[in-house]
Parts: structure tokens; C-alpha cells; sequence
């Protein structure tokens, strides 16, 4: 058996049983917390100096053993303790051991519910300003890709079916967008995330006279969470950028599925560099997606952290349950997962080969301009509906000759639709088809071109 715990063992006459001790350690995990731990230490110190509880001799000399303290993990000299259960009993008995007595005085107006509450903000916001970082780092390959790539036709698909001709680089624009939309969803969570639980204590607050307006401003936090209970009991901030990090994770996810799809050699639209794929143990002649394969798998493991942690949450009731023990691990692996496949997706960005002559011969199939063949009747004063027939007979017709519906004479066509005249030879044209679409947010490389200027500006900003 153990000794019993210094932190708590004042009320206890037996230690916990080892098991039990091991079981509810966390240190094995939440010391990743520990500069966070220190820097919200140093700040309550101070402020319990300014605001007399504390002596300013007593004050200065617990920061210098913080200080101390962060030097000794910096240099993979601390050691970490089960015994001591968490990174907070580690970190002030090894103050303790610095400053003797002195080091008692740290943990005064505070408890260890709002002090994690406080880590754990401090690690999210910093963690998802990396994110942000990194995920413009991605937006500038996708805009690198991009910009060499306006004139490069390739079928657009709904229903992964042949649908309209659009420009490669409008293709990879959408990403873009949803990759916009991943960053200002992060931007807007850290508006929630900034909020310092410190001086909500246990759960509800101190009788000390503590300045919570001081150590904010201290940490850097805008706001300070204005009920003590909801201050140590909540993690929905943490359930917020798991939400987010999940939608983040479906959007690489769906790229990832296409660079799979694109890269087979049915499609042969692009091909990973070598370092960037893998082979086979028995099958010579493999080329695999290896590293998009991984990246829609991690998905799955992302969506499985912010399912487990809305399943932590559920059932408690007000206060801070040990429960809340358990959304540490989801969310390192989450912040971890997700800086790791936008790094890693970033660099593939730059490593694809794009077949261009592939992509443009794609669309000679699938009758992809059979839209514009109505459009073009549209402009012939033809009913919309009586146009999409005529179309559609014309594909129909296209099917049984074997043909595609860009390979059929006017001859053929003006069987059909008397209608038709030579003139819709520069409808059904490819290029032209894709030129015509000359409006904001259509897919002409005039309006891609735009898009990419505007998005490199606001990359800016």
C-alpha cells in the first residue's frame, strides 16, 4: 500500500489501494498539460501577491521555483510521479520540495477543478491557433495547384457520374472553401475556448480576496467565465473544436477519396510522387494510395474522440465529476491526429503529378455537354422542358449509335430537332462550354482566376 495522499489524506485514515491508485492516475497523460499548469501557476502567484494574500517575498519565490520547475521538464530531468496522480500534485510537490513551506501557499483560492478547467483552455486555444496556421498552410498548396491549372478541363461528376466540363483548378477551389470555412468555424470557437475558469475554485469560488480581472489578464484571456459552477463542470468548449476538428477531418477526408479515386488506373487523372505512395509485399506492380487511405481512416477516429467525449458529459450532474478525467485523451489525440494529417496533406498537395491529357479525354465521354445542347435550344426560344427532351433523345440516340454525343454530325442531330443548325457545333464545344460559364462562383477561367486573386488576399488578413 501506499502513503496516503498529501493533498487530500487529511480526511483519510487508509492510503488507496495500489490498483486504485494507478487506475485513477491521470499523470501518464495530463502531463503534456504541464507548461500550461506552470503558466497558470506563475499567474495565480502573482496575483495572490498583488492582492496581499500572499507576501510579495512569498509570491516572487514561487514563480522562480515554477521557473525552476519548467526547466527541469524542458530538460527531461522532472520526474513524474503515479503516486502524486496528475500533473498538478506533481508539479507542486516538487515546489514543496524547492521552496519548503512557501510552496504550500501556491494552491491557495484555487482548486485542482478550476485549475484543469484553466490548463485546458490554455493547451485547446493555443493548440487550435497552431491549427489555424496550419490549415492556411494547406490553403496556399491547394492555391499553388490551383493557379496552374485554369485551363485544364476535366469532367465535373454528380452522383460520380459524368455530369458538366469544369476547370481543374475550380475543382480544387471548392476545397478551398471548405477549408475557409474549417478556419473561421475555428476562429469562432476560440471566441468560447477564452474564457478563464481560474478563481471558480472547487465550484463555487473563494473567500479570499482574489482579482480574477488580474490573472485574465495575466493568461491572456478575454473573458472570465461568470459562473463558478458552469466554470469546472463544462467541457463543451472542448466538445465545440472536436465538432469542428470532425467536420475539418469529413472535408480531407471526401479530397482524400478523390485522390484515391483519380490516382486508380481506370481515372489516371493524377499519380503520387513515390514518396508520397507505397507498394506491395507480393504484388510487384502496385502503386498505393497509402497516405490519403490513412488520412480517411483517421477520420473515423476523430468522429470517435468527439462521440466518447458528448458520452462523458451526458449523464453528469453539476459539479466537476471525475468523470471529466476521461476528455483529456480524446482530445490530445484529436488535436494530434488533426495537425498531423493537415501537415501531411499539405506536402501531398505538392507531390501530385496531374495527367492533364487524361482528365481532357474524360470528358469526350459520358454526352457531358448534353446541358449546353439544351440551353442552346433554350436560345432558340424553346421551352426549358421541351429543350431537356430534345436533349435527352439526342443522348438516347447517341447510345445506340455507340457514340458519344460530341461525335454526332448535324445531320444526326437535325433528325431529332429541325432546330438545330451548324451553329451548335460552338455550344457543344469543350472549351466553349466551359468558357460560357462566366459568372461569380461558375467555372470559366476568367471567374477562377478571380477566385484564386481573392483568396490569396484574403490569406492575408
Amino acid at each position: 500500500m501506499s502513503k496516503v495522499n498529501q493533498s487530500w489524506g487529511g480526511r483519510f485514515n487508509k492510503a488507496s489501494n495500489k490498483i486504485i491508485e494507478d487506475f485513477g492516475a491521470s499523470v501518464k497523460f495530463d502531463k503534456i498539460l504541464a507548461k500550461y499548469d506552470i503558466k497558470a501557476s506563475i499567474a495565480h502567484a502573482k496575483m495572490l501577491g498583488q492582492c496581499k494574500i500572499i507576501t510579495k517575498k512569498e509570491s516572487d519565490a514561487i514563480i522562480i521555483g515554477l521557473e525552476q520547475i519548467i526547466d527541469e521538464i524542458n530538460q527531461n530531468k522532472f520526474k513524474w510521479l503515479i503516486e502524486k496522480e496528475d500533473v498538478h500534485m506533481n508539479i507542486e510537490s516538487r515546489l514543496i520540495e524547492i521552496c519548503g513551506d512557501v510552496g504550500k501557499k501556491l494552491h491557495t483560492g484555487r482548486s485542482r477543478n478550476d485549475q484543469i478547467a484553466t490548463d485546458i483552455r490554455l493547451y485547446l486555444r493555443s493548440q487550435t491557433n497552431d491549427i489555424i496556421n496550419l490549415s492556411k498552410d494547406l490553403q496556399v498548396a491547394i492555391l499553388a495547384l490551383a493557379q496552374n491549372h485554369t485551363n485544364t478541363i476535366m469532367p465535373g461528376f454528380t452522383h460520380l457520374q459524368v455530369a458538366q466540363p469544369v476547370v481543374f483548378a475550380h475543382h480544387l477551389m471548392a476545397y478551398f472553401e471548405m477549408i475557409n470555412r474549417d478556419v473561421q468555424r475555428l476562429k469562432d470557437s476560440l471566441k468560447r475556448i477564452n474564457f478563464m475558469p481560474l478563481g471558480a475554485a472547487a465550484l463555487a469560488g473563494t473567500t479570499y480576496p482574489i482579482d480574477r480581472d488580474l490573472s485574465a489578464k495575466l493568461l491572456g484571456f478575454d473573458n472570465i467565465c461568470a459562473n463558478s459552477i458552469d466554470a469546472v463542470s463544462d467541457r463543451d468548449f472542448l466538445i465545440e473544436f472536436m465538432a469542428c476538428a470532425s467536420i475539418m477531418m469529413m472535408h480531407l477526408s471526401r479530397f482524400c477519396e478523390e485522390i484515391i479515386i483519380w490516382s486508380s488506373a481506370q481515372f489516371n487523372f493524377i499519380e503520387l510522387t513515390d514518396d508520397f505512395a507505397s507498394g506491395s509485399s507480393i504484388m510487384p506492380n502496385k502503386k498505393n494510395p497509402d497516405v490519403v487511405e490513412l488520412i480517411r481512416g483517421k477520420t473515423g477516429r476523430v468522429y470517435g474522440s468527439l462521440v466518447a467525449l458528448l458520452t462523458i458529459m451526458k449523464g453528469q450532474v453539476l459539479a466537476y465529476n471525475k468523470d471529466n478525467q476521461e476528455d483529456k485523451e480524446p482530445i490530445f489525440d484529436t488535436v494530434n491526429t488533426l495537425k498531423t494529417c493537415i501537415d501531411v496533406f499539405t506536402r501531398l498537395m505538392y507531390n501530385l503529378k496531374i495527367n492533364e491529357k487524361n482528365m481532357l479525354n474524360a470528358t469526350k465521354k459520358g454526352h457531358i455537354t448534353a446541358t449546353d445542347l439544351a440551353d442552346y435550344l433554350v436560345n432558340k426560344k424553346v421551352a426549358f422542358r421541351d429543350a431537356h427532351k430534345i436533349a435527352g433523345q439526342a443522348v438516347l440516340y447517341s447510345i445506340k449509335q455507340n457514340k458519344d454525343l460530341s461525335e454526332l454530325s448535324l445531320q444526326e442531330l437535325q433528325k431529332i430537332s429541325k432546330i438545330i443548325k451548324q451553329d451548335v457545333f460552338e455550344v457543344l464545344d469543350l472549351k466553349n462550354a466551359v468558357y460560357m460559364r462566366n459568372h461569380i462562383g461558375a467555372t470559366s477561367p476568367k471567374q477562377v482566376k478571380k477566385a484564386i486573386k481573392t483568396a490569396k488576399n484574403s490569406l492575408k488578413n
